[in-house]
């Protein structure tokens, strides 16, 4: 008997010591965090149970986002089976005559009905005071959000780049001999390589990319030099890509490397391949943010940490291919890239991208890029 009374004691203290733990006030550490965030005007939230716990008061959340249509269905339908409590609806938002759009709606204060919103280089500055200020980089570095830190804007700490996007080197194998594959970009300069030997996009995000790894100077003169080579100028990667498929162009330069997989799964001769020349371009893609006029900011919340997730990134890599984040262990484009050398335009670049496109595109002999 009283063997028996001891563990249903010793059970009592566990049931005890459990329901403490899970009530418990926040470390020193985390108050600290919490204190200098909102000494700065950021909102800090201790607990992933709070946020969970708000977000079904909230009960719902609308998001804007750079995604497929089949990327955004398939993601919602796995978010509601973790969150059934949340009502969940997503839209595309692509290019920025869409980004300008709701920009302008955000400044007149007639987009409330959206919590969160895309981002983009080219109107970057100016959604950012429309923001939630949600201190997104200090709760996931104390593990309140479970989101890989260089997905966060380090220095405004409340926009996530979800997707990654990885410049390759596609070629038909039909019409590039073998010693002609580049193996560096130094090699695409080859005197064989003159003269519409490949293809070259006029919007150099590519080459702008290798800002980062090279620095500017190299990276303009690098431009000339493939400008001196006479390539075959064309705009839009998907058609290039289909020239190369059809045998018509034999060889793009800094091709999207999840356009290239796409390709890949429509030829049927599997005569497109592709190189991936170091360092590899890799741009932050698919970016979000908290509007400051959101209706349901806890489930936003939730919403951001679930894209972040392993699980939403396997469904990108499924249905939007090969542009899932790098900064994802596991991920396509992680595996594709790890080992390499990379230039990454980060957060620290992410204003600037544009601004080296247009660079890349005189040192071409284009008129700037507008």
């Amino acid at each position: 008997m009283y063997f028996f009374k001891a563990v249903g004691l010793a059970f009592l203290l566990a049931v005890w010591a459990v329901d403490e733990a899970s009530t418990a006030a926040p470390s020193p550490n985390l108050l600290k965090a919490k204190q200098e965030a909102e000494a700065k005007g950021f909102t800090f939230i201790t607990s992933h149970d709070e946020v969970v716990a708000k977000a079904k008061k909230e009960g719902k959340i609308r998001f804007l986002a750079s995604m497929d249509p089949a990327n955004i269905k398939a993601t919602i339908a796995a978010f509601r089976k973790k969150y059934p409590f949340i009502d969940i609806d997503g839209q595309e938002s692509s290019g920025t005559d869409a980004a300008r759009r709701v920009l302008l709606e955000v400044q007149s204060g007639k987009s409330k009905e959206w919590d969160v919103v895309r981002m983009i280089p080219e109107y970057y500055s100016e959604y950012t005071p429309y923001l939630s200020k949600v201190d997104l980089l200090g709760m996931a570095g104390h593990g309140v959000l479970q989101i890989p830190l260089p997905m966060i804007d380090q220095k405004d700490r409340n926009i996530i780049a979800f997707d990654t996007q990885l410049h390759v080197t596609a070629y038909n194998t039909k019409l590039v001999p073998a010693n002609l594959v580049p193996k560096s970009w130094e090699e695409l300069l080859r005197p064989e390589l003159r003269g519409r030997k490949f293809a070259v996009d006029v919007r150099p995000q590519d080459i702008a990319a290798l800002v980062p790894a090279w620095g500017l100077e190299k990276t303009l003169d690098f431009a000339r030099k493939i400008a001196a080579q006479q390539p075959i100028w064309v705009r839009g990667i998907v058609r290039t890509l289909a020239s190369i498929m059809a045998g018509e162009i034999p060889m793009m330069m800094g091709a999207n490397f999840g356009n290239v997989k796409g390709a890949q799964r429509k030829d049927p001769i599997g005569a497109v391949q592709y190189v991936i020349l170091e360092p590899a371009p890799v741009r932050l893609a698919n970016a979000q943010a908290i509007l400051a006029t959101s209706q349901h900011p806890h489930a936003a919340l939730l919403w951001l940490e679930w894209m972040a997730g392993p699980e939403a990134q396997k469904i990108t890599d499924e249905t939007e291919p090969f542009t899932s984040s790098v900064y994802v262990r596991g991920s396509a484009v992680e595996q594709e890239t790890r080992g390499r050398k990379l230039s990454v335009v980060g957060w620290e670049h992410y204003h600037l991208e544009e601004q080296w496109r247009g660079k890349v595109v005189e040192a071409y002999g284009f008129p700037k890029a507008k």
